[in-house]
């Protein structure tokens, strides 16, 4: 992988932060999803900021991809009293239940406000953000029961605002997906790419392949041994990435000629079977290194 620093914002993201700050006094609180096999690299670390103090609930999409214990411990770190998170998957619908008893906890006390003075009923107003590809057009057409918003399995496709309304009470904000100017830790940077919140042009297959198994090999070398058959993990521990991209490729049989493993289609096919949970539940922000770091 190369050691420059990425750097992504075209100039419709900087529109969207403009937005936000905009509206964020439209709404009651701000839903925030995050990829939950990368909890930390999807969460853009201007959010936080744009937001303000307005109650928020962080959802972890794409739980059910994600380490189980993992889930769990990234649950509760971003668990605090002015922030809930809850763990959703929006294609199976898992977890979508939890989304208006948990606002309503974030907004009790607005809401007893409001039934003081005899507003009961009233709609709520939720502004929806999160970085491209991670999901937020899934959700809001699962809470409205329908297509509202735009879905193409690319970064970057909702580029304008829109209002979506819902069957539990809530009107949703709908934002573009954005992005941060830079991404300082390149980990970061390999994360979203890895799973495809950046476009896969930006990045060299095969290195970011190389990347993968490098984290396979330190976080799941079981998982990475089983699907492709690497036998004991003492096999292939201290091997390079890039050796063990070669490894794997001739356990493939991704060859050409003159027995040349092909590298670059043994790439595509790893990172399409990390998208797609063929080896497991797989976190690849780990919670224990990155409080210690951010501690």
């Amino acid at each position: 992988m190369q050691s420059k620093v990425i750097q992504w914002f075209p100039g419709h993201m900087a529109k969207t932060r403009r937005m936000i700050s905009e509206n964020l006094k439209n709404v009651d609180i701000v839903i925030e999803i995050l990829d939950a096999r990368i909890p930390l690299s999807s969460r853009n670390p201007e959010i936080t900021k744009l937001i303000e103090n307005k109650p928020s609930l962080i959802i972890l999409n794409k739980a059910s991809l994600a380490d189980p214990v993992q889930n769990k411990l990234w649950q509760e770190y971003y668990s605090s009293d002015n922030t809930a998170c809850i763990l959703v998957d929006c294609l199976t619908g898992e977890g979508l239940s939890k989304i208006l008893p948990t606002i309503k906890l974030l907004l009790k006390e607005k809401l007893e406000k409001y039934e003081s003075k005899g507003m009961v009923g009233r709609r709520l107003f939720a502004m929806v953000l999160g970085i491209p590809n991670v999901g937020k057009s899934t959700l809001i057409n699962k809470l409205s029961g329908g297509k509202k918003a735009k879905v193409e399995n690319r970064p970057g496709v909702t580029r304008d605002k829109q209002w979506v309304s819902t069957g539990i009470g809530v009107d949703l904000l709908d934002m573009p997906g954005i992005l941060w100017p830079k991404f300082e830790d390149k980990a970061v940077g390999e994360n979203l790419a890895l799973t495809g919140a950046v476009k896969d042009d930006i990045l060299d297959i095969e290195s970011l392949a190389m990347v993968y198994c490098g984290r396979m090999k330190s976080l799941y070398p079981d998982m990475l041994a089983a699907r492709y058959k690497l036998g004991d993990i003492s096999s292939f521990i201290d091997m390079t990435d890039y050796e063990l991209l070669c490894h794997i490729g001739k356990k493939r049989g991704f060859l050409i000629s003159g027995g040349e493993i092909n590298t670059e289609r043994c790439a595509d096919m790893l990172l399409d079977e990390f998208r797609s949970a063929k080896l497991g539940r797989i976190t690849l922000d780990r919670i224990q290194s990155e409080v210690e770091s951010n501690a």
